[in-house]
Formats: structure tokens, C-alpha cells, sequence
């Protein structure tokens, strides 16, 4: 499943798009999924790692080049110690809004400004390449239901289906559709930042279940 020069995060808040209806599923969970990629490739990139549960930055002067996880990356040092919980949570939109500005900017989606209510200036996305889309989400598919080995798999493709996986993204996983099993196989796929991972998909289905329910 190619991810080319975009994030972890972009590529499961893509995965989230229904192109049937071009508009994004599961409104309430796309804040606390994105925020989960952007940690675990953090984590996969020896950047964050886990401290006894807390998420603990490496190194305070590195940086990865991408808009998006170096925004996290600033926030998580410029804080006091959360654990993985909390981050999955904390000021998760403003993310989310990195990672929006991020695909509009390389063309995957359009972005178009209005104005809420006739008052507040406000930028609404549409999808840009359905097809790409949707090519994503069916290699993502693939990758959940087999029969590829987990091991045959990269890092980064188990981790990205771990968490759709995870927050039950409907253009993925039918209702009632559980791959638990294969969950756990694609985390242990992701080798020195299985920990972060595995804490980071169980912190997110519980913000997950919590956001459902309020919704």
C-alpha cells in the first residue's frame, strides 16, 4: 500500500473517506485517528517511546521534515508527561487540521471557504482523487482480511491497518466486522514500537467507544 511522501495520519484520514458519497465516515473518532497515526509514526520512527506508559520524546532537538508530526513532536515536548491516553485525545483537532491543510496542499483534496452561518469564515474539503482513494482502501482491505502473512507486510502498512482497524472505519470493516486476531499480528509487525502501538490502539478504541457514545 504506497504512502509516497505523506504521513501516517494523512493516509488514514483519507482511508476514512467514503467515495460513494465523497464525504468523510465517523465523524466523531477522525480527530482521535489521526492523532493516533501521527504517534505511532513518531514511535516508528524512534522519536517518541514509551516510558513506564507515558510517551517520552527521544531527542529534543529532532525533527522529521513533515508539517504534521512536527507539530505534535513540539507539543508533546513543550508539555508536561501525558501518557499515551491522553495524547490520543489532547488538542487532537489541531492535527487533524495539519494534516487537512497537508493533503489540500498536495492536491488530494480541495479545500473551499465560506462562511458558518453567513458570519465565520470556515474551510470545508472535498476529496480530489477518488480513485487513488479507493485503491487505498482496498489494499488496505486485503491487508486486514489476508491472506498476506503479517510478516510479508511493512511497518508502516500494519500500522496503518491496525488502526483503521481499531477505530472501526466503516469504508473498511462492515458492522459487527471484528479482526482482532489479525490486529494483534500487525502490531507485533511494527518490531521496537510495538509497545507504543499496541497502548496507542487500545487508548484509541476506548476514545473511540467514549465518542460514540456521546455522539
Amino acid at each position: 500500500m504506497p504512502v509516497g511522501p505523506l504521513s501516517l495520519p494523512a493516509h488514514l484520514y483519507l482511508l476514512a473517506w467514503d467515495t460513494s458519497k465523497s464525504e468523510i465516515t465517523g465523524v466523531t473518532q477522525i480527530p482521535q485517528l489521526v492523532r493516533a497515526g501521527a504517534l505511532t509514526e513518531l514511535a516508528q520512527r524512534g522519536l517518541l517511546v514509551d516510558d513506564d506508559g507515558i510517551a517520552t520524546p527521544v531527542d529534543m532537538d529532532a525533527s522529521t521534515g513533515d508539517a504534521v508530526l512536527d507539530g505534535l513532536l513540539e507539543l508533546v515536548r513543550e508539555s508536561r508527561p501525558h501518557r499515551w491516553r491522553s495524547w490520543v485525545t489532547l488538542h487532537a483537532r489541531i492535527t487533524l487540521d495539519a494534516v487537512r491543510e497537508q493533503l489540500a496542499a498536495g492536491g488530494s483534496l480541495r479545500a473551499r471557504k465560506r462562511r458558518a452561518l453567513g458570519l465565520f469564515p470556515t474551510v470545508e474539503y472535498d476529496l480530489a482523487r477518488p480513485a487513488a482513494v479507493e485503491a487505498l482502501q482496498e489494499e488496505a482491505r486485503r491487508i486486514l482480511r489476508g491472506p498476506v502473512p503479517a510478516v510479508d507486510i511493512s511497518d508502516r502498512d500494519a500500522a496503518v491497518v491496525a488502526l483503521a482497524a481499531a477505530a472501526g472505519l466503516r469504508t473498511l470493516l462492515p458492522r459487527k466486522e471484528s479482526h482482532d486476531t489479525r490486529v494483534e499480528e500487525l502490531i507485533e509487525r511494527s518490531g521496537e514500537a510495538a509497545p507504543a502501538l499496541r497502548k496507542v490502539v487500545h487508548e484509541l478504541r476506548g476514545a473511540v467507544a467514549a465518542a460514540s457514545a456521546g455522539a
